[in-house]
């Protein structure tokens, strides 16, 4: 009964899906002077096992410090990286207007300052107004009044 539980155990070691009892289980069992004569074969391998195990390094380890090497070709390449970041950057921020659409916000610009100074004009014309309600008594106010509505006939024509 053992020897086919240490049979099914070897199977399992060459596998690699052992626990480390099983595998204390298996040493101990090659240790034995009387094993059977199919099984003879793997005595020197757990002999060397036991034997590896107790062997130990007498001198000591250094690890190097790595070397300082010199980065200039990484930061060349880092800085050329950016280069091409920055170019690229500017080529994608510059609009490309045909120049029908240049046209077109030039008309827009000239339309917009057009506008603007019509406003401006606007407003002077609007205060005087409230002056002009300010101004109800005398005859000079409806002079002035008649003459406004005059020159508005002739513009809204």
């Amino acid at each position: 009964m053992e020897l086919v539980k240490i049979e099914q155990m070897l199977e399992a070691y060459f596998e690699g899906n052992t626990s480390l009892s099983e595998e204390q289980e298996l040493r101990s069992f090659f240790r034995k002077e009387e094993i059977p004569a199919h099984l003879e074969a793997y005595r020197p391998l757990f002999k060397g096992l036991d034997t590896a195990k107790k062997e130990t390094l007498q001198r000591t380890l250094s690890i190097p410090a790595p070397e300082k090497r010199n980065r200039f070709w990484m930061y060349s390449i880092a800085a050329s990286f950016l280069v091409v970041l920055g170019v690229a950057g500017f080529m994608n921020s510059q609009s490309g207007l045909s120049s029908e659409e240049k046209e077109a916000l030039a008309a827009f610009k000239q339309t917009k300052e057009t506008m603007l100074l019509f406003s401006e004009n606007l407003n002077k014309g609007t205060e005087s107004m409230v002056h002009l309600k300010e101004l109800t008594k005398g005859s000079e106010a409806i002079a002035v009044l008649n003459e406004f509505n005059e020159s508005k006939k002739l513009i809204l024509k």
